[in-house]
């Protein structure tokens, strides 16, 4: 696709032909960040003072214009063809050349930064995958393992006591019990409350950090998890369900994440599940799951009820203002 920023005719574009590749819109918005931040800050120093669009000074202290770390990190993450896209735009915001620029001693320290991150990132992501792929392996060839994990339901799977240690403190207080009472180092533990599929999960998970893409897991499954991770205080692995979960969240699931948020004091899930029931109402309590719902969630139903109510109050206000306005605006007509 031609871009009309990159390409060699954008000069010649005329609307609404304008089409712009996907590294030049990644590169805007992070040009939109920076930009954004540099007018904060300009508004911070001025008391608020009115700026020109060209206030953004090429040759600024990277501590003045690009300090927001979270502007660097907006930068450091696009690709080499989205940098360029942003040197680009940027010399055409301050109208200068390419000499100009990388001359400019502000950009060239903050390119700088930037450059150093993206090393520090890719550093760090050759690590996390380099301890990844060793402790995956040695827990999927049962390496060395020490210890049996047995589900509710199916066969046990081997494991390491350290990285069960390492990763929960409840698993360390129960190991630790077991060796001051001379368990046999092939001894095992249960986790009745986790089939042999969601046991898989939970210890992969614990090997690698990392959940199932996509759709691959069943959300049955990511609700055990969720739990399980609170249960056994496995933080990360909380807030990675918390995100997937938050994520897929519409009126079909609605109830059943709203029932495990409460079993796991999770208010962001409570909250988004809340706002899914809201959202959908008469498809959510005139279904068929609701009725079990509010037999076994008296308090929730009382939260919803609540919250469908402020929601019609709101909505009631709304229209009535709505009216009213009509109503002036066609009085002074």
């Amino acid at each position: 696709m031609d871009c009309c920023i990159c390409s060699p005719m954008a000069s010649m574009y005329r609307l609404p032909r304008n089409a712009i590749c996907a590294p030049c819109h990644e590169g805007a918005k992070a040009i939109i960040a920076l930009v954004d931040n540099d007018e904060h800050q300009d508004d911070g120093d001025d008391h608020g003072s009115a700026k020109s669009r060209g206030s953004m000074n090429p040759n600024r202290s990277p501590k003045a214009s690009v300090s927001d770390n979270s502007v660097l990190c907006c930068f450091s993450r696009l690709s080499d063809d989205a940098c360029n896209s942003v040197v680009h735009m940027l010399m055409l915001y301050w109208n200068i050349s390419e000499n100009t620029f990388h001359e400019a001693e502000g950009m060239r320290d903050a390119l700088e930064q930037l450059k150093e991150m993206r090393d520090r990132e890719a550093a760090t992501n050759r690590r996390a995958a380099y301890l990844e792929h060793g402790f995956a392996l040695a827990w999927k060839e049962g390496i060395h393992t020490d210890i049996l994990v047995k589900p509710g339901t199916g066969p046990p799977i081997p494991a390491h006591r350290a990285i069960l240690a390492a990763r929960s403190e409840v698993f360390r207080d129960v190991l630790s019990s077991d060796e001051r009472c001379m368990a046999p180092a092939g001894d095992s533990i249960s986790l009745p409350d986790l089939s042999h599929q969601q046991l898989s999960l939970f210890l992969a998970f614990l090997y690698t950090g990392n959940l199932l893409d996509g759709d691959q897991e069943e959300e049955h499954h990511l609700h055990a998890l969720f739990v399980a991770g609170d249960k056994y205080d496995v933080p990360f692995l909380r807030r990675a369900c918390e995100a997937r979960l938050a994520a897929r969240m519409g009126p079909s699931n609605a109830l059943r994440t709203m029932e495990v948020a409460e079993l796991s004091g999770s208010e962001l899930l409570k909250r988004r599940a809340m706002d899914a029931v809201v959202e959908h109402a008469e498809q959510v309590v005139f279904s068929d799951e609701y009725h079990g719902f509010a037999l076994r969630n008296a308090s929730l139903c009382v939260d919803i009820t609540r919250a469908l109510m402020m929601a019609n109050k709101t909505k009631s206000t709304t229209v009535k203002k709505n009216e009213l306005d009509s109503s002036y605006c066609s009085t002074v007509v």
